[in-house]
Parts: C-alpha cells; sequence; structure tokens
C-alpha cells in the first residue's frame, strides 16, 4: 500500500494530487506542524531522519523529496500517463520543470519567509531576495504564455511540481503581477483530482 506521510500547510499536498490524477489507492498519514515554531513535530523523524515531508513509504520502499515521488509514483504507477515519451525533446523539458520546481524557484520563496520573520534585521537582504522571485516568476510566467500546461498538451508531473511555487507567490501576494501563471494554477486548481486531494489532505493555505 502507498502511503503519503502528509504535513498540513505543505508542498505534500502535490503527492496527494498526483496520486489522484493517477487513480490509485493511497492511505495518507497526517502530521500537523508545531504551532509554535511552524515546523513539522518529532513524529516524522520516526517515518525518516530529516523529519521532513513529503515522505512517500511503498512496501519496503522510502522516498523523500517532492519532485522524485512525483517522478517515482509517474514511473511505477503511471502507465504512461503524466509524462511525455522518455527520449524525446518534451521529456527532456518535462525534466528541467520537475528539477527547478525544487532545485531553483523555492529557494527565494524560502529565503522570503525565513528572512521575513527576522524583522528588521532581515531588512538587508529584501532587495536581492525580491529581485531573485521576479527573476523566476517572470522566467515562469513568459514560459507558460500561450501554453496550457508547462509541458505538451496534457497534464505532466512538470504540472504538478510546479503547482505549490505558483501557489505560494499567491500566498506572498505577488501573484497579481504574473498572469499567465495566475491563469494557469487557477485552471490546475478546477480539476476533479485537485479538488478531491484537497479535501483529503485538510488544512492547506495556499489553494
Amino acid at each position: 500500500m502507498l502511503v503519503v506521510h502528509h504535513l498540513n500547510n505543505s508542498r505534500s499536498q502535490r503527492i496527494l494530487w498526483a496520486l489522484e490524477e493517477l487513480k490509485q489507492p493511497y492511505e495518507i498519514k497526517k502530521y500537523m506542524r508545531n504551532t509554535e515554531t511552524n515546523l513539522a513535530g518529532d513524529d516524522l523523524k520516526a517515518v525518516h531522519p530529516l523529519g521532513k515531508s513529503p515522505v512517500l513509504t511503498d512496501g519496503d520502499t522510502t522516498v523523500i523529496e517532492s519532485s522524485a515521488i512525483i517522478n517515482y509514483l509517474i514511473r511505477h504507477y503511471g502507465d504512461g500517463d503524466l509524462r511525455p515519451a522518455p527520449g524525446s525533446p518534451a521529456y527532456d523539458e518535462y525534466e528541467q520543470w520537475l528539477h527547478y520546481a525544487e532545485g531553483s524557484i523555492m529557494t527565494p520563496i524560502l529565503l522570503r519567509m525565513y528572512v521575513g520573520r527576522l524583522g528588521e534585521a532581515g531588512a538587508p537582504l529584501h532587495p536581492r531576495i525580491q529581485s531573485e522571485l521576479a527573476n523566476h516568476f517572470n522566467f515562469v510566467n513568459e514560459s507558460l504564455k500561450g501554453k496550457e500546461f508547462f509541458v505538451g498538451n496534457h497534464l505532466t508531473g512538470a504540472d504538478i511540481a510546479m503547482s505549490f511555487p505558483a501557489e505560494a507567490a499567491g500566498a506572498m501576494g505577488i501573484r497579481g503581477a504574473y498572469p499567465e501563471i495566475d491563469r494557469w494554477i487557477k485552471s490546475m486548481q478546477v480539476r476533479p483530482a485537485y479538488r478531491t486531494a484537497l479535501e483529503k489532505g485538510g488544512e492547506y493555505a495556499y489553494a
């Protein structure tokens, strides 16, 4: 049985969405953030030493990292769905977005979140963080022009992976400056599988 170790208000919401799109049965084990620190509790460390979410367990296999989990699910349970044909140019683009979602665009998003908690002490870093946010979101916005999906003409794991950065932009109040991103994420959020995942996942402040 596939088990998603799911933290409220976290990137693991994407994993539930992926599973709903793949129509795979799964179990959710829910974990709640500490109300004072906003971090995951120590109970997640019993699943993986890092104590982070998401974690996917599939029998004896444990997979961490959102994009790696999305890729794992598609490779093992997708039956060709949610990805372009391996070896095609579109597949290379798909892989790029999977890595970009966590490896690049999340860095300034997280910096803004953490530095924002420093108050005036973090002020010197704000211009650089804002510049990096604009750099990345402008790139994504331009990439979505004239496109319904990130890659090709149907939903792929790239869309699922990139959903959280787009939703985080909404939570930061900056998504209105990027109309293509806003259009695209709204079209994702009305998908039946997305809505079902949202109902099952519980508290999620980014939708």
